[in-house]
């Protein structure tokens, strides 16, 4: 083999990867700390933290099991933050007569290595990561001539594809594919909440200490708590795997039913905490779906199977189907702004300062631990924004920037497109937005909010009430056919004249002064 430079990127750490089946001297795997990665859009430090720790951490499995490894740290002084001016030194320096990568997740640097390899004066070869269960274009020629791409139709597909939760005649376990609606309960305290697995020993903590001292004197920009106290995440193989065994025992059996529950002294709840170690490619999907599918068939009394059946959608089938969205519709995605909106995200977004009880749980617990579940994403900070008109390019920034487990491809489908309808309905089939109703119906951050949940307009009036019902009045000529929101504006129309302007008055006193609510 010739002499080959293999790049590895800072969510490539597999693993099982068929290129580490084999050590041979002649190839030299490369990971680089880049402030081009660190800058192009604000991050939370504590996700920084995380990805150059993981990354750290693979540099030495690879070099534990023999392989020839180079490592740019971020204060490396030969390192020139720039992924192609480091290539072109590293691939000069070690006389390499090959280029290999493995195909990024990201459209940017999807494009970026493409055209560098195509000036490039010797051969280069594109891998797959071996980490998805469907191509890049699977999910597009599934549905190949047709408006919509149904998400459900795409699952059940993943489920016959990988013989997961069948019956011997193809039908599903249980007679039906979905179980949904059975997952929507609000977190009654009647059951015990599992504490938070925690990695932090003292070795890791200076670690981390030093990580973050080394970023913080390269004078990178971030946002959020630096605290390590409220570090939980985890970046090595091991300690994922521990984290999923921990999720399929003590949290799998309560994770669907109270899966869209929202709680202020529970941040986790039952979720796994997985994103992280799946995104980075420590994990692999199908290796998670089988451990839960294991300790389900152990467990049948404890796990139901509108348990197991919600989480294995959400990783073969939403996760997947998301991923099929971003390589359909890149790079026209990020542009789509399906209402217009242009507002900018309210100053409380990068500080957790508001009285909406809430919102200030929400995003106060994403500035301390880079983490929120997915409906506080969904169905609080993401439903604000788009009910108060924010430009989805501002919310992409913020939902790209202080999650440790947002990468491009799973961020924007979920933030433009689910989240704020952005995409005029690629991704959902409706807008996902919600009154003070169905905040205080899956939490319980009404009791003791500021605002009055039951008020629509006047003193203290909930801003989610007044806003909600703004949001569909100007959109009318947007949303009113849509079959999924028709009795909005049934209920709409039904509104006396003098309620309805004291409610559209109350709104637009709200839009005028949001950084102050």
């Amino acid at each position: 083999m010739p002499r080959t430079l293999r790049l590895l990127l800072g969510d490539q750490l597999n693993h099982q990867h068929s290129w580490l089946a084999t050590v041979d001297p002649q190839v030299t795997y490369v990971l680089m700390e880049m402030r081009q990665e660190t800058d192009y859009v604000r991050h939370h430090v504590q996700k920084v933290l995380a990805f150059f720790a993981a990354m750290r951490a693979f540099a030495a499995h690879l070099r534990a099991q023999g392989h020839q490894v180079v490592y740019l740290t971020l204060d490396d002084p030969a390192n020139t933050q720039q992924l192609t001016t480091n290539l072109d030194r590293l691939l000069a320096q070690h006389r390499s007569e090959r280029l290999e990568y493995q195909l990024p997740d990201e459209y940017r640097l999807d494009q970026q290595l493409q055209a560098y390899c195509a000036q490039l004066p010797l051969p280069s070869q594109a891998f797959d990561t071996e980490h998805f269960l469907t191509t890049r274009h699977e999910l597009q020629n599934l549905f190949k001539g047709k408006k919509t791409y149904l998400m459900e139709a795409f699952y059940r597909k993943m489920r016959q594809k990988h013989q997961i939760m069948l019956e011997p005649d193809g039908q599903p376990t249980g007679g039906r594919w979905n179980f949904d609606h059975e997952n929507r309960r609000k977190f009654d305290g009647k059951v015990n909440v599992p504490a938070p697995l925690r990695f932090l020993d003292p070795a890791s903590q200076a670690q981390l200490a030093a990580l973050r001292q080394m970023i913080e004197q390269q004078g990178v920009a971030t946002l959020g708590q630096a605290n390590l106290d409220q570090f939980d995440w985890y970046y090595t193989r091991p300690q994922a795997q521990q984290m999923l065994a921990y999720f399929v025992e003590r949290a799998l059996p309560h994770f669907g039913t109270y899966q869209d529950a929202l709680h202020g002294d529970f941040p986790y709840l039952f979720h796994s905490r997985l994103s992280f170690a799946l995104n980075v490619k420590l994990l692999h999907p199908l290796e998670v779906v089988e451990a839960a599918l294991a300790q389900w068939q152990r467990q049948p009394q404890a796990i139901s199977l509108p348990q197991i059946e919600g989480f294995v959608r959400q990783i073969i089938g939403w996760r997947e189907y998301m991923r099929g969205i971003y390589w359909a519709h890149m790079p026209q995605f990020a542009t789509l702004n399906f209402f217009e909106h242009r507002r900018p995200l309210p100053a409380w977004y990068w500080t957790g300062q508001t009285r909406m009880n809430c919102l200030r749980h929400a995003v106060g617990q994403s500035l301390e631990r880079a983490y929120a579940h997915h409906i506080q994403r969904l169905m609080v900070t993401g439903a604000f924004a788009n009910l108060a008109g924010v430009d989805p390019a501002e919310v992409d920034a913020w939902y790209l920037g202080i999650y440790a487990d947002a990468i491009e491809w799973v961020e924007i489908t979920n933030t433009r497109g689910m989240s704020q309808y952005a995409d005029g309905g690629i991704v959902g089939t409706k807008p996902y937005v919600g009154s003070a109703n169905y905040l205080h119906k899956m939490g319980n951050h009404c009791a003791s909010c500021y605002y009055d949940k039951d008020k629509k307009h006047g003193d203290r009036a909930c801003p989610f009430n007044s806003l909600y019902w703004h949001f569909y009045h100007r959109h009318r000529d947007k949303l009113a056919r849509n079959p999924r929101i028709g009795m909005a504006y049934v209920t709409l129309d039904k509104m006396p004249a003098s309620e309805l302007a004291k409610i559209l008055q109350q709104a637009e006193h709200y839009l005028a002064h949001l950084d102050e609510l």
